[in-house]
């Protein structure tokens, strides 16, 4: 995985350094700049996920993060997304929804097709069951 990113921004840096014509300084600094993007893109995806605490859950995504406390989530619940293709309805897998009580819906992260989950489908039941338990006992305890 990591050598097709290496490739691929090998190849976008060679495409910008001829698209622009640099040399010196503009070949350099565009180097510099992509690695830098590329350093801070890896980062996120390490720090992908979600993280749940007694407070509440803590969402992080490719560019944005965010903070769900327990009092502010309604419901916890599978969702399972369509795509429609023309006549056809393409069905996607599961993810986990985190319904707001103002009525928003949140897509967390957790994707039951993922990396962290395709070869262990109990393991995303027993963490989606987890975020529920945690939701209803935090519910419970208000």
């Amino acid at each position: 995985m990591i050598a097709w990113e290496a490739a691929a921004l090998g190849l976008l840096t060679w495409a910008s350094i001829r698209q622009f014509d640099l040399i010196g300084h503009g070949v350099r600094a565009i180097t510099g700049v992509l690695a830098v993007v590329w350093v801070i893109g890896a980062w996120r995806i390490l720090q992908h996920g979600v993280y749940v605490s007694s407070h509440g859950l803590l969402i992080r995504g490719l560019v944005r993060s965010r903070t769900m406390y327990w009092r502010d989530i309604a419901a916890v619940h599978l969702h399972r997304s369509t795509h429609k293709l023309g006549w056809w309805e393409l069905q996607d897998d599961m993810t986990v929804l985190i319904e707001r009580h103002d009525g928003a819906t949140i897509n967390t992260e957790l994707w039951a097709q993922g990396v962290d989950f395709h070869a262990r489908p109990k393991l995303f039941r027993a963490v989606y069951q987890e975020i529920r338990s945690r939701h209803q006992s935090a519910a419970g305890s208000s």
